[in-house]
């Protein structure tokens, strides 16, 4: 068995002077090395070449195809366009990859894929025949079929294929990862408009005089009987117990809500409630 040195710290006693301390100290130590994974070594190959020759196909077919189309429209335009032939099915194709565990949503991406490829060609081969050299243009053409199907043939043999019951599984977990992730913007947008509402709400009430019209605190659908005292500015909570009780408010629950609105926010139930005896 192959072995290879690696250097570790742990913690050794050392003594000085009579004290002994744990401090860290290097040791080398042999550990084994696995065998070489032959197969991961010929995926890492195989996937060199697939990027070698999808180089080699995008640098052939946007130099044929551009000379093409700089027939007719000026050469940075016709290059430009001549690089989206191959690179439209080469999109396709990394949207297969990526969804090679669930094939049903690859159909169009697979579909798309080939017709780009095809319509490449087929420019590739037209550029060959309009300059008097068909069998250049085939051959040319060949090329990016050649690079596109090694990768098909690669993606086939990286996407293993699932059972119903493997694929149906995975299909939930993705919906649910879906739906989560969905509701991040709706609780966004959802937060915003209720912000909205509260500020339009809150400007109106501030358009009326008051950030809070209801001053006695009871439900809007459900007014509390009885009269209303009239707001005379700050005063004290025995002048808002009078008020109140001037007014012909003699609940002891709404006589404190009045008082904290008018006069002390933090007045007591029985300082309120003492008032109300003293000036009743």
């Amino acid at each position: 068995m192959k072995t290879r040195p690696i250097t570790r710290q742990q913690l050794v006693a050392h003594t000085l002077d009579g004290t002994t301390r744990m401090v860290p100290d290097d040791i080398t130590i042999d550990v084994p090395v696995p065998p070489r994974d032959w197969d991961q070594i010929g995926i890492n190959v195989v996937t060199g070449i697939v990027a070698l020759a999808l180089l080699g196909c995008v640098g052939f077919s946007t130099a044929s195809i551009g000379d093409l189309l700089a027939r007719v429209t000026p050469a940075a335009a016709a290059y430009g366009a001549a690089a989206l032939f191959d690179l439209v099915w080469i999109g396709c194709t990394i949207i297969e990859w990526l969804g090679r565990y669930t094939p049903d949503r690859v159909f169009k991406a697979r579909i798309g894929g080939y017709l780009g490829l095809t319509v490449a060609m087929g420019a590739v081969a037209a550029h060959g025949w309009l300059a008097g050299n068909a069998a250049t243009g085939l051959v040319g053409a060949a090329v990016s079929g050649l690079a596109k199907g090694l990768w098909a043939v690669l993606l086939d043999y990286q996407a293993v294929p699932l059972t119903k019951r493997d694929a149906a599984f995975f299909a939930q977990e993705l919906s649910e990862s879906a739906v989560e992730l969905a509701r991040v913007p709706v609780r966004r947008r959802v937060t915003r408009a209720r912000a909205l509402v509260e500020a339009e709400r809150r400007a109106l009430d501030a358009e009326r005089g008051s950030a809070n019209p209801d001053q006695s605190e009871q439900p809007a659908d459900n007014p509390a009987p009885g009269p209303q005292p009239t707001l005379a500015g700050p005063m004290t909570i025995k002048d808002a117990v009078r008020t109140a009780l001037d007014s012909g408010i003699r609940d002891p629950e709404r006589v404190l809500n009045y008082v904290r609105n008018v006069a002390d926010a933090n007045a007591r139930e029985d300082t309120v409630a003492r008032y109300m005896r003293l000036v009743g």
